[in-house]
Protein backbone atom coordinates (compact mmCIF):
# COMPACT_ATOMS: atom_id res chain seq x y z
CA UNK A 1 0.00 0.00 0.00
CA UNK A 2 1.41 3.39 -1.02
CA UNK A 3 1.68 6.34 1.36
CA UNK A 4 -0.94 8.23 -0.64
CA UNK A 5 -3.46 5.41 -0.37
CA UNK A 6 -2.77 5.08 3.36
CA UNK A 7 -3.55 8.76 3.86
CA UNK A 8 -6.87 8.32 2.05
CA UNK A 9 -8.06 5.66 4.53
CA UNK A 10 -9.25 8.15 7.20
CA UNK A 11 -11.26 10.05 4.57
CA UNK A 12 -12.87 6.82 3.36
CA UNK A 13 -13.69 5.86 6.95
CA UNK A 14 -15.22 9.29 7.51
CA UNK A 15 -17.38 8.94 4.39
CA UNK A 16 -18.55 5.43 5.28
CA UNK A 17 -19.29 6.52 8.86
CA UNK A 18 -21.26 9.52 7.60
CA UNK A 19 -23.37 7.33 5.34
CA UNK A 20 -23.92 4.81 8.14
CA UNK A 21 -24.89 7.54 10.62
CA UNK A 22 -27.27 9.06 8.08
CA UNK A 23 -28.94 5.69 7.59
CA UNK A 24 -29.36 5.15 11.35
CA UNK A 25 -30.67 8.69 11.78
CA UNK A 26 -33.19 8.13 8.98
CA UNK A 27 -34.61 4.89 10.36
CA UNK A 28 -34.73 6.40 13.87
CA UNK A 29 -36.60 9.46 12.60
CA UNK A 30 -38.97 7.20 10.64
CA UNK A 31 -39.57 4.95 13.69
CA UNK A 32 -38.26 1.95 11.76
CA UNK A 33 -35.92 0.80 14.51
CA UNK A 34 -38.35 0.24 17.40
CA UNK A 35 -38.36 -3.55 17.13
CA UNK A 36 -34.57 -3.75 16.90
CA UNK A 37 -34.08 -1.46 19.90
CA UNK A 38 -36.62 -3.34 22.01
CA UNK A 39 -35.13 -6.72 21.15
CA UNK A 40 -31.57 -5.68 22.05
CA UNK A 41 -32.65 -3.92 25.25
CA UNK A 42 -34.59 -6.98 26.39
CA UNK A 43 -31.63 -9.24 25.66
CA UNK A 44 -29.05 -7.12 27.50
CA UNK A 45 -31.26 -6.32 30.46
CA UNK A 46 -32.11 -10.00 30.71
CA UNK A 47 -28.70 -10.49 32.35
CA UNK A 48 -29.52 -8.04 35.13
CA UNK A 49 -28.19 -8.82 38.59
CA UNK A 50 -26.75 -6.75 41.41
CA UNK A 51 -23.09 -7.55 40.65
CA UNK A 52 -23.42 -6.83 36.94
CA UNK A 53 -25.25 -3.60 37.69
CA UNK A 54 -22.26 -2.40 39.71
CA UNK A 55 -19.93 -3.29 36.83
CA UNK A 56 -22.11 -1.44 34.33
CA UNK A 57 -22.32 1.61 36.58
CA UNK A 58 -18.53 1.58 36.74
CA UNK A 59 -18.19 1.56 32.96
CA UNK A 60 -20.80 4.26 32.52
CA UNK A 61 -18.90 6.33 35.12
CA UNK A 62 -15.71 5.94 33.06
CA UNK A 63 -17.54 7.25 30.00
CA UNK A 64 -19.02 10.20 31.87
CA UNK A 65 -17.93 13.72 30.93
CA UNK A 66 -16.02 14.31 34.17
CA UNK A 67 -14.10 11.05 33.81
CA UNK A 68 -13.34 11.83 30.16
CA UNK A 69 -11.96 15.23 31.20
CA UNK A 70 -9.62 13.58 33.72
CA UNK A 71 -8.49 10.98 31.16
CA UNK A 72 -8.00 13.71 28.57
CA UNK A 73 -5.78 15.72 30.93
CA UNK A 74 -3.69 12.62 31.69
CA UNK A 75 -3.17 11.90 27.99
CA UNK A 76 -2.32 15.54 27.34
CA UNK A 77 0.23 15.41 30.16
CA UNK A 78 1.74 12.23 28.69
CA UNK A 79 1.92 13.57 25.14
CA UNK A 80 3.39 16.92 26.14
CA UNK A 81 5.82 15.99 28.91
CA UNK A 82 6.81 12.46 27.92
CA UNK A 83 6.56 12.29 24.13
CA UNK A 84 6.94 16.07 23.61
CA UNK A 85 4.74 15.94 20.53
CA UNK A 86 2.90 19.23 20.42
CA UNK A 87 1.27 18.67 17.04
CA UNK A 88 -0.27 15.39 18.21
CA UNK A 89 -1.41 17.25 21.31
CA UNK A 90 -3.38 19.67 19.15
CA UNK A 91 -4.91 16.77 17.23
CA UNK A 92 -5.95 15.12 20.49
CA UNK A 93 -7.57 18.26 21.91
CA UNK A 94 -9.40 19.08 18.67
CA UNK A 95 -10.70 15.51 18.45
CA UNK A 96 -12.09 15.47 22.00
CA UNK A 97 -13.56 18.97 22.04
CA UNK A 98 -14.96 18.69 18.52
CA UNK A 99 -16.62 15.37 19.31
CA UNK A 100 -18.30 16.81 22.41
CA UNK A 101 -19.59 19.83 20.50
CA UNK A 102 -20.81 17.65 17.64
CA UNK A 103 -22.68 15.43 20.08
CA UNK A 104 -24.54 18.38 21.58
CA UNK A 105 -25.38 19.71 18.13
CA UNK A 106 -26.79 16.36 17.04
CA UNK A 107 -28.72 15.84 20.29
CA UNK A 108 -30.53 19.14 19.95
CA UNK A 109 -31.09 18.56 16.24
CA UNK A 110 -32.88 15.23 16.72
CA UNK A 111 -34.26 15.76 20.27
CA UNK A 112 -34.97 12.07 20.81
CA UNK A 113 -36.36 11.24 24.25
CA UNK A 114 -34.57 8.62 26.31
CA UNK A 115 -36.12 5.17 26.76
CA UNK A 116 -38.49 4.92 29.70
CA UNK A 117 -38.81 1.15 30.09
CA UNK A 118 -36.57 -0.02 32.91
CA UNK A 119 -34.06 2.57 34.09
CA UNK A 120 -31.48 1.71 36.71
CA UNK A 121 -30.18 5.29 36.84
CA UNK A 122 -31.75 8.65 36.09
CA UNK A 123 -30.38 11.15 33.61
CA UNK A 124 -31.69 14.20 31.76
CA UNK A 125 -31.25 15.64 28.24
CA UNK A 126 -31.73 13.98 24.88
CA UNK A 127 -30.77 10.48 23.81
CA UNK A 128 -29.61 10.49 20.17
CA UNK A 129 -26.74 10.00 19.59
CA UNK A 130 -25.18 8.71 22.80
CA UNK A 131 -22.65 11.09 24.32
CA UNK A 132 -21.02 8.24 26.23
CA UNK A 133 -20.59 6.26 23.01
CA UNK A 134 -19.05 9.24 21.25
CA UNK A 135 -16.81 10.04 24.22
CA UNK A 136 -15.56 6.47 24.45
CA UNK A 137 -15.02 6.02 20.72
CA UNK A 138 -13.23 9.36 20.35
CA UNK A 139 -10.98 9.11 23.41
CA UNK A 140 -9.84 5.52 23.00
CA UNK A 141 -9.55 5.64 19.21
CA UNK A 142 -7.51 8.84 19.02
CA UNK A 143 -5.36 7.71 21.96
CA UNK A 144 -4.68 4.42 20.19
CA UNK A 145 -3.88 6.28 16.97
CA UNK A 146 -1.33 8.51 18.72
CA UNK A 147 0.27 5.81 20.86
CA UNK A 148 0.42 3.22 18.05
CA UNK A 149 3.54 4.76 16.54
CA UNK A 150 5.38 4.76 19.86
CA UNK A 151 4.80 1.11 20.76
CA UNK A 152 7.67 -0.90 19.26
CA UNK A 153 6.20 -4.42 19.47
CA UNK A 154 3.29 -6.04 17.67
CA UNK A 155 2.10 -7.57 20.94
CA UNK A 156 1.99 -4.15 22.58
CA UNK A 157 -0.01 -2.71 19.71
CA UNK A 158 -2.40 -5.64 19.79
CA UNK A 159 -3.00 -5.18 23.51
CA UNK A 160 -3.61 -1.46 22.95
CA UNK A 161 -6.28 -2.16 20.32
CA UNK A 162 -7.96 -4.91 22.35
CA UNK A 163 -8.21 -2.69 25.45
CA UNK A 164 -9.57 0.21 23.41
CA UNK A 165 -12.21 -1.92 21.66
CA UNK A 166 -13.31 -3.53 24.93
CA UNK A 167 -13.63 -0.17 26.66
CA UNK A 168 -15.63 1.32 23.78
CA UNK A 169 -18.02 -1.65 23.69
CA UNK A 170 -18.33 -1.92 27.49
CA UNK A 171 -19.22 1.75 27.90
CA UNK A 172 -21.77 1.56 25.10
CA UNK A 173 -23.39 -1.63 26.42
CA UNK A 174 -23.52 -0.19 29.95
CA UNK A 175 -25.80 2.60 28.72
CA UNK A 176 -28.23 0.07 27.24
CA UNK A 177 -28.09 -2.13 30.33
CA UNK A 178 -28.82 0.83 32.63
CA UNK A 179 -31.82 1.78 30.50
CA UNK A 180 -30.76 5.29 29.51
CA UNK A 181 -30.06 4.70 25.83
CA UNK A 182 -31.48 2.83 22.89
CA UNK A 183 -29.03 0.56 21.02
CA UNK A 184 -29.49 2.79 17.97
CA UNK A 185 -28.26 5.74 20.07
CA UNK A 186 -25.04 3.85 20.79
CA UNK A 187 -24.51 2.73 17.19
CA UNK A 188 -25.16 6.26 15.91
CA UNK A 189 -22.70 7.65 18.45
CA UNK A 190 -19.97 5.32 17.20
CA UNK A 191 -20.60 6.29 13.58
CA UNK A 192 -20.76 10.03 14.35
CA UNK A 193 -17.47 9.84 16.22
CA UNK A 194 -15.93 7.72 13.45
CA UNK A 195 -16.87 10.36 10.90
CA UNK A 196 -15.42 13.18 12.99
CA UNK A 197 -12.18 11.34 13.74
CA UNK A 198 -11.77 10.32 10.11
CA UNK A 199 -11.96 13.97 9.05
CA UNK A 200 -9.57 15.37 11.66
CA UNK A 201 -7.03 12.55 11.20
CA UNK A 202 -7.16 12.99 7.41
CA UNK A 203 -6.52 16.74 7.80
CA UNK A 204 -3.75 16.04 10.29
CA UNK A 205 -2.00 13.59 7.95
CA UNK A 206 -2.24 15.98 5.00
CA UNK A 207 -0.74 18.73 7.14
CA UNK A 208 2.09 16.42 8.23
CA UNK A 209 2.73 15.41 4.63
CA UNK A 210 2.91 19.01 3.44
CA UNK A 211 5.18 20.00 6.33
CA UNK A 212 7.49 17.09 5.52
CA UNK A 213 7.65 18.18 1.88
CA UNK A 214 8.50 21.76 2.86
CA UNK A 215 11.30 20.55 5.10
CA UNK A 216 12.67 18.30 2.36
CA UNK A 217 12.55 21.17 -0.11
CA UNK A 218 14.29 23.52 2.32
CA UNK A 219 17.08 21.00 2.97
CA UNK A 220 17.47 20.42 -0.77
CA UNK A 221 17.69 24.15 -1.59
CA UNK A 222 19.90 25.14 1.38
Amino acid sequence: MTEKSQHSIPFIIALISLLAFSFVAFIVSANKVVQFDSMVISFIQGFENSALTLVMKFFTFIGDTNSVIVLTLLVIFFLYLVLKHRIELILFIVSIVGSALLNQLLKYSFQRARPDLHRLIEIDNYSFPSGHAMNAFTVYTITSFLLWWHIPTRAGRTILIIISVLMILAIGISRIYLGVHYPSDIIAGYFASGCWLGIVIWIFQRYQERRSRRRSYQRWTS
